[in-house]
């Protein structure tokens, strides 16, 4: 397969905390770090005017999410094609970790063989990054920054080469500091935070499959800020 790990996120790094984000710094470190992240985040935004935002829409409710074109540009663009296309309508948050963060985005969820999840997915244009006659290779290049991996933020999944990221995202459920700089930031949760734990903490699977299908319809909407 060609993300054998179900990307790196599903496997790779939650085994370095046993399913939970690492602890870095004290209290005060910590509060100084968001600081900074908010600061980044708002200078992002200051000169928008207009936005378009991503609402993923689940039995839950509605997520809205704002993007960061600035820092990940192809990152962006890429979710926003796979949203007009309707790739993302019908698949599931597959992998969900409490404390960690929700998963989603992988068109083999639309199906009922639990195996396959978290294995498929690819970009939506060519990138230079694969076969360009053949789309089911195509990835995304790496476009780290430094928005940080706060509670809120969503950032793509990806397998041990950087350059491996396809259609398949995460949501963080809590600050996870381990994956600064290592993943690609390319937006936040404005609205319909409280989704993240309805989804999270359901019950689940040794895989972390939540046993009932959380189904998402992604749409785009433009906003005046």
């Amino acid at each position: 397969m060609k993300h054998i790990l179900s990307f790196i996120l599903l496997f790779g790094l939650i085994n370095i905390n046993c399913g939970k984000p690492k602890k870095e710094g004290n209290v005060s470190n910590q509060g100084v770090q968001k600081n900074e992240n908010q600061r980044e985040i708002d200078s992002l935004n200051a000169s928008k005017q207009e936005s378009e935002v991503a609402i993923i829409s689940t039995k839950y409710g509605d997520m809205v999410i704002e993007f960061f074109d600035e820092v990940a540009p192809k990152h962006v663009e890429s979710f926003k094609l796979h949203v007009k296309s309707g790739y993302y309508d019908g698949t599931i948050f597959h992998r969900v970790i409490p404390g960690f963060m929700i998963q989603g985005g992988d068109p083999n969820t639309k199906s009922e063989n639990k195996a396959s999840y978290g294995t498929g997915g690819h970009a939506a244009k060519y990138y230079g990054i694969g076969i360009e006659e053949d789309k089911e290779t195509w990835n995304l290049p790496a476009e780290f920054n430094n928005i940080n991996h706060t509670r809120g933020v969503l950032s793509m999944a990806r397998s041990n080469n950087p350059n491996s990221g396809g259609s398949q995202f995460f949501i963080c459920a809590s600050d996870a500091p381990h994956l600064n700089g290592n993943y690609t930031v390319f937006g936040q949760i404005i609205e319909g935070d409280r989704i993240i734990d309805q989804i999270i903490n359901l019950p689940r699977d040794a895989r972390d499959n939540p046993n009932r299908r959380v189904e998402m319809k992604v749409v785009l909407e433009k906003r005046n800020r």
